[in-house]
């Protein structure tokens, strides 16, 4: 080997390793920043343990996420098992949400029209009762954040973590945030609205027609 080939070959080795390297800090910046996008493989993130998230739910003080109702539930969902932000106890989806009239609320902790929309959200409910079950899903893995928000925010309605967005792509609702899903007793869709809302006359004036008045 001639000394010019063995210093191309150094110069490769020293190329390959620092390519590596970079590689290696590159995937685990990525894994520690919280982010999340469409192809997430997980729903929380490894930091959000069941001790870590014991202070922010307190304070959260979030409603009891929906247990097993009447039937299986919309297909669509059937075999979604999420977190029930509020207490940590695992939701079959489709079992919560049959035979109940249902407004999913999609969001994220750093989406501020959804951070506008969620107090509207919670009046509507105080508005409709037991009619309807609001029930919000929080679409980032960063579950901490979520509940401070909720927190910041006084808004104390049953949260779904849903880093993942298994519910969006069961649903095919639009990529944006916020969005309303809207599922009769019966478990059809409704109405999917991949759009923002001021208040809560908005929200009737959108979700009421596609089911009647409650009450």
């Amino acid at each position: 080997m001639t000394t010019s080939t063995r210093w191309t070959v150094a110069v490769m080795v020293v190329v390959v390793a620092l390519g590596a390297a970079l590689w290696t800090q590159l995937g685990g910046d990525e894994s520690q920043s919280g982010s999340t996008g469409p192809g997430t493989s997980r729903d929380r993130r490894d930091a959000d343990t069941a001790e870590a998230l014991t202070e922010p739910r307190a304070r959260a003080d979030l409603a009891p996420c929906p247990t097993t109702g009447a039937g299986e539930g919309p297909e669509a969902l059937r075999g979604i098992i999420l977190e029930c932000a509020g207490d940590g106890s695992s939701v079959d989806v489709a079992k919560a949400v049959a035979g109940r009239t249902v407004v999913l609320n999609l969001w994220a902790y750093w989406c501020a029209p959804c951070a506008e929309e969620l107090p509207a959200m919670a009046e509507y409910q105080r508005r409709v009762g037991s009619e309807v079950t609001v029930l919000t899903v929080h679409q980032d893995e960063n579950e901490t954040a979520a509940l401070l928000r909720l927190a910041e925010l006084g808004v104390h309605l049953p949260t779904l973590q849903d880093g993942r967005r298994r519910i969006a792509a069961a649903l095919k609702v639009p990529n944006v945030m916020p969005a309303t899903v809207v599922l009769r007793a019966d478990g059809s869709v409704a109405a999917i609205l991949p759009r923002s809302f001021a208040d809560a006359d908005e929200i009737a004036a959108a979700i009421d027609p596609q089911l009647g008045e409650p009450g």
